[in-house]
């Protein structure tokens, strides 16, 4: 028997990302998000909401770009961090000892310190309640060397990327590999 938990964002997997985006003045800043994920294969897009209130939905606006920054397991703590204070008061960069990189092609930084980036130009927006999903187009994924596997993709067991379950407020790591997709199904038939 199943029990209902009524309507509430209780949803496995969500993502932990930090959004990278530079302000009005130009300075850097990474916010943690875990309301994303992949809304299109063509044109590849990803989608993030976020409050009106806070401060990378108007850097977003700005700048019309952000990129998605992806830590791994081991950098957790930076990513908890940029999540619970505000670029408003804090250079998230400097107090966290994070590198940002200007990228060159869209007016966004992203972390240098992790292990995969998304680089997305604004493509539309739309207002969900208390929410703004932001679509972004991605024009570059960008993953450190070490972390690709032998058929030159990234691995997601080395980039070990974290999941967050909302409704506990915890952080997760990935698991053990099950099998390929589009394939193991197959055995059911």
């Amino acid at each position: 028997m199943k029990k209902s938990f009524g309507a509430k964002t209780l949803i496995y997997p969500t993502p932990v990302w930090l959004i990278g985006t530079y302000d009005k003045s130009g300075k850097p800043n990474a916010a943690t998000v875990a309301w994303g994920g992949v809304c299109s294969s063509k044109p590849p897009s990803i989608a993030i909401s976020l409050r009106k209130s806070r401060y990378t939905y108007d850097n977003i606006m700005e700048r019309k770009a952000f990129t998605v920054n992806v830590p791994s397991a081991a950098q957790i703590k930076i990513a908890d961090y940029c999540g619970i204070v505000s670029g408003k008061n804090v250079d998230k960069f400097s107090v966290a000892r994070l590198t940002a990189v200007r990228s060159e092609i869209i007016d966004a930084p992203y972390i240098q310190e992790f292990p995969m980036i998304l680089e997305c130009k604004l493509i539309n927006t739309t207002e969900i309640g208390i929410h703004t999903h932001f679509i972004g187009e991605i024009v570059d994924v960008k993953v450190e060397e070490n972390m690709l596997g032998g058929d030159g993709l990234p691995d997601i067991l080395k980039i070990k990327p974290v999941l967050y379950g909302p409704e506990i407020q915890g952080y997760y790591g990935v698991g053990e590999y099950l099998g390929q997709a589009f394939s193991i199904g197959k055995e059911i038939s």
